[in-house]
């Protein structure tokens, strides 16, 4: 049976990759065709246009990881079966959960890959595709990086109305300290200057009001440097920040704004819940792949192949769809996040159980 494993692994494999490259390849001419004017008007470099393309490859790699994985293990399965293989291996003695270890050994590999790449790789090259549309893309067009709301700490919240990153200036700055739906102190200055020296902010006429019992406290000056939980760094982030971190810097990130009681901190947990659950999604779709297709049909693999792709979306708009019901305020993200997985393993499990081989 080594012989017999090596075989299918290497046939695994080798469909995976070319099942792969065709559907990327595929996208890509479609994206270029359809950016094609854009370059042309924006006048994009050659080499850019080529490292966009990389880039929003590796990104194609991870979201059609679930298609191309349940493709070919259909395509090999179906393919064994019409050659009555399966059944000569079956009647040989071999259970059929022994006939699933080489499947199992190929899509355990594309898992690991499918980590490493989700988190150290891809989030680089999700900055790229990011940074490509906006400078180039995206010329000419209005930028939304006006009025920053920021939770700086438990009950703080900062505000600017604009904010330069190259110059790390600010005007408009207000600091409002707020508890049980009280406002208890309001810094504001007409500009904040971060001071690299220092490592702190420096606010340009700034004044503080702090509401008392009786009354309140009004205190005006020029210069003052404070202490803030924020960085130069924090603004202008793209949307998509918690996608282009790799795992350490995602980890790190969390920490600091769980430090500071920041509300998006969600997101960038989901983000990492997601990357530890997509490669298991390999190991579940080739199981229920080769149970699908071991059979011998009449009709080839034709409409097994139709029924992996149907599958395979299925899963990918339930993970679009539990990824969003996490983002928007799930009490177990983490479930939700993993909803998918579980649905298609037990999914499996009845298959396994139901569908006769």
């Amino acid at each position: 049976m080594k012989l017999l494993d090596k075989l299918i692994i290497k046939d695994f494999l080798k469909t995976y990759f070319f099942v792969v490259v065709m559907l990327i390849l595929i996208v890509l001419v479609l994206d270029f065709t359809e950016k094609n004017d854009t370059y042309i008007r924006n006048e994009v470099p050659t080499a850019e246009i080529l490292r966009y393309m990389g880039n929003y490859g590796l990104y194609l790699n991870n979201l059609l990881t679930p298609i191309t994985v349940f493709i070919s293990v259909i395509f090999i399965t179906s393919k064994m079966a019409g050659r009555t293989e399966i059944i000569a291996i079956l009647s040989s003695g071999i259970s059929f959960l022994r006939l699933l270890r080489p499947f199992i050994l190929a899509a355990a590999m594309i898992g690991i890959v499918s980590f490493f790449l989700n988190s150290w790789v891809l989030p680089k090259a999700t900055g790229g595709v990011t940074e490509f549309k906006a400078v180039y893309l995206d010329k000419g067009k209005t930028s939304a990086k006006n009025n920053h709301h920021l939770k700086v700490g438990e009950n703080s919240y900062a505000y600017l109305s604009r904010f330069f990153k190259r110059s790390n200036i600010g005007y408009h700055f207000t600091l409002e300290t707020i508890e049980d739906g009280q406002m208890l102190e309001k810094l504001s200055a007409d500009r904040i200057e971060w001071d690299t020296a220092k490592n702190v902010w420096t606010l340009r006429n700034w004044r503080l009001r702090k509401l008392k019992e009786k009354g309140e406290e009004y205190t005006v000056g020029e210069n003052l440097d404070t202490a803030l939980s924020i960085t130069p760094d924090d603004f202008e982030l793209p949307v998509n920040h918690h996608e282009t971190l790799r795992l350490p810097e995602l980890s790190r990130q969390i920490k600091v704004l769980e430090a500071r009681g920041a509300d998006n901190v969600s997101f960038y947990k989901i983000e990492r819940y997601v990357r530890f659950m997509s490669p298991f999604a390999a190991l579940i779709l080739t199981f229920i792949g080769v149970i699908m297709s071991a059979r011998k049909t009449r009709g080839g693999s034709g409409f097994q192949i139709a029924m992996g792709f149907l599958l395979a979306f299925v899963y990918i708009i339930l993970f679009i769809l539990s990824r969003t019901f996490a983002e928007n305020g799930a009490e177990y993200p983490i479930f939700a996040v993993w909803l998918p997985n579980i649905v298609f393993a037990l999914t499996g499990l009845v298959l396994y159980k139901t569908v006769p081989r």
